[in-house]
């Protein structure tokens, strides 16, 4: 195998227990495996990739669900591996720290742009470039967030590689310098290889910790919460958004910088 393409064919059903051609041209992208099986349950579809590094689910209207995992290298690796399915349409549904008091746990977030603080951007373009996701994709995706009278952010994430951070006081005086609505691992990683696999991509974010106070960081009881309080509907605004740029069928695809 010579090329990145013909990796990416090898590699993208080896990671996903998945065939391309069962994947759908509209993406929906998690780390978490209850997206994936809230959605398989709601379609009464396979899930699969079970045992694998990610797992999969397609709707009969061809809309596909995969759970990468966390971090900023297992989202280049999707993305590295979707130029063998080149999708038209790729949205995470990720999770969030709320930064800004602005900000509040169950809040929706539409990154305008992502700083690149997680490093592996950096093997796909020079820091200078903005992280940034497909404009058009995102008109969709707040559509149908006030379709369902949620109120939602907007403003810049910082994304990270990592993990335990909230004890730094000298990097929590950071962000706030920054003036960056909230923090991931995800994002900007996403957007970077995104636009250098000429991906039309963007991000639905939930905010679900307050990590800059003690009392707001996440822990396995509020994450439970969250969740049950939450998630149902962060999934049912992707897939309604992704479903219509479908049966659409419109470019999304916006200029290149």
């Amino acid at each position: 195998m010579k090329t990145k393409l013909e990796i990416a064919q090898n590699w993208l059903p080896r990671y996903t227990g998945t065939s391309i051609d069962e994947l759908g041209d509209y993406l929906l992208l998690t780390n978490f495996h209850n997206y994936v099986s809230k959605f398989a349950e709601q379609f009464d579809c396979e899930v699969k990739g079970i045992g694998r590094p990610m797992q999969t689910a397609t709707n009969t209207s061809g809309l596909s669900i995969i759970n990468f995992g966390i971090g900023s290298s297992n989202a280049a690796t999707i993305m590295d591996l979707l130029v063998a399915r080149q999708p038209r349409g790729v949205l995470f549904l990720g999770k969030c720290g709320g930064i800004k008091t602005s900000t509040e746990i169950g809040h929706f977030i539409l990154p305008i742009a992502a700083i690149r603080g997680e490093g592996t951007s950096n093997d796909y373009l020079p820091a200078e470039v903005p992280a940034l996701p497909s404009f058009k994709l995102h008109k969709f995706v707040s559509d149908k967030i006030v379709d369902h009278k949620m109120e939602y952010r907007t403003g810049v994430i910082y994304t990270t590689n990592r993990r335990v951070w909230e004890w730094d006081e000298d990097f929590r005086t950071y962000l706030q310098k920054l003036s960056v609505i909230g923090i991931d691992m995800e994002t900007a990683t996403l957007f970077i290889v995104g636009h250098v696999n000429e991906i039309s991509r963007g991000a639905l974010l939930l905010v679900s910790d307050m990590p800059m106070i003690p009392e707001g960081v996440k822990t396995e009881e509020s994450d439970k919460k969250v969740t049950e309080q939450f998630v149902d509907l962060h999934l049912q605004i992707g897939i309604e958004a992704m479903t219509e740029i479908g049966i659409k069928g419109e470019q999304i695809r916006h200029y290149r910088y």
